[in-house]
């Protein structure tokens, strides 16, 4: 007999299925409980809750482990390009020498955007962030292509998203700053093209730094999927109302523009910021942290999944190091952050509330030293996510168990109230 677990409810034994994925982990199927029991669930947050069943990513907080198609993160990020790991994702295999170069050529066929689009860029007042303008563009990119539900035509969709989205994101950092926009050349691979993109210009032509283009191609690597984080979470909630894949991509877009989601690695700088600007020490930002009174946390530590090191911040780390040696710069937020690091690594507290370095403590520093605004760090995390929110977005849709997402709650409101007329309210 398959494993299962019993629910006594009201004196009655209820069965529930047990499933059981290929690294070990354990659900119990509820999927029938409403329908054998008159019972749902409550669990804010999802904490507890298996939205569905993936082949994409595994996480294992406890031991620091993160997996993309089974391939570890340290692997991927040592050997592979974010180009590799987009059609590792979307795909499912790793693609051969032919294949990689066959998308590359695509991205670049696709790299343009329709010259009309640039209207919409010039209205968005001057002070807009650029994750509001890069939400509204995805969405608009509908009126200007073609969607249709074949596969070839997903493919299509597919591929020009993953290729535009990094000239919108220049774009709008460009038409932002009133300079002349700077089109994708076919010439150069996936980041070096946004890089180019985003600093070239007629008085000071960008020079193509193969260290810093492999640093950027870590970063991407690194955020190109986390399992079902909010912003996956928002497009597949999203897709299942089957509404086309522009829509689906700008409400993760959304999500993601969160301070406590996306937004975590522009909160790391401005922490430090209050270091290197003498408003605060590192220790008196640990003390703070410290304080179960004060409401101050330290950004950059702690994960919602890992209870240990995160596994991305220890690539990152490595990788912010490299770029600034190779660069020659001295950035002081680097050593108020290697300072608070070693603080926290040796604290009881931190240790005892399992708060480690994450992702998000390193990469804003990296993205700062290779010249990305504070308020592009967002936009910098959009473009890394986005081949796995396609992944997420096309397993969700091909799922024979497909459902649209319809989550229950527990009224808590007044019972049945009469309408009280105007004449009659105080």
């Amino acid at each position: 007999m398959s494993e299962h677990v019993e629910i006594v409810i009201e004196g009655k034994t209820y069965q529930l299925p047990v499933v059981v994925g290929t690294e070990g982990e354990k659900a119990i199927d509820i999927s029938n409980l409403r329908k054998m029991t008159g019972y749902i669930t409550l669990d804010p947050g999802f904490v507890n809750t298996g939205s569905c069943k993936s082949a994409i990513t595994f996480m294992d907080g406890e031991r620091g482990i993160l997996r993309y198609r089974g391939i570890p993160i340290e692997e991927l990020a040592e050997h592979s390009s974010f180009r590799e790991v987009v059609y590792l994702l979307i795909r499912g295999v790793l693609p051969t020498y032919k294949q990689v170069n066959r998308f590359s050529v695509l991205l670049n066929d696709h790299s343009l955007v329709h010259e009309d689009m640039r209207t919409f860029f010039e209205s968005f007042p001057r002070a807009s962030h650029p994750m509001g303008i890069l939400s509204s563009m995805a969405t608009t990119l509908r009126s200007f292509y073609p969607y249709l539900d074949t596969e070839e035509e997903i493919d299509i969709t597919v591929t020009r998203l993953i290729s535009k989205i990094r000239t919108l994101a220049a774009m709008s950092y460009k038409i932002s700053r009133g300079h002349r926009v700077v089109y994708p050349r076919h010439d150069l691979s996936y980041c070096a093209n946004f890089l180019n993109m985003m600093f070239d210009s007629p008085v000071r032509p960008y020079q193509i730094d193969e260290d810093v283009v492999r640093a950027l191609n870590v970063f991407l690597i690194l955020h190109a999927d986390h399992e079902q984080n909010c912003s996956t979470c928002a497009v597949r909630v999203v897709g299942s109302a089957r509404v086309n894949l522009y829509a689906t991509i700008s409400a993760g877009i959304a999500a993601l523009w969160g301070p406590l989601h996306g937004g975590a690695n522009q909160a790391v700088i401005e922490m430090l910021a209050h270091v290197t600007d003498k408003k605060a020490t590192v220790k008196q930002l640990v003390e703070r942290a410290k304080d179960k009174n004060d409401p101050f946390r330290l950004a950059g530590f702690g994960h919602r999944v890992y209870k240990t090191y995160d596994p991305r911040a220890k690539i990152m780390k490595k990788v912010c190091d490299n770029v600034l040696e190779k660069l020659r710069l001295h950035d002081p937020l680097l050593d108020a952050a290697k300072e608070l690091e070693d603080i926290a690594l040796k604290d009881d507290y931190f240790i005892s509330h399992h708060l480690y370095p994450n992702v998000d403590f390193y990469s804003g520093i990296v993205l700062r030293a290779i010249g990305i605004p504070t308020n592009m760090f967002t936009v910098m995390f959009a473009i890394g996510r986005l081949p796995g929110w396609i992944a997420q977005w096309r397993e969700s849709i091909e799922d024979p168990a497909w459902k649209i997402s319809r989550p229950r709650q527990i009224y808590i409101g007044p019972t049945k109230t009469t309408y009280t007329p105007f004449e009659e309210r105080e």
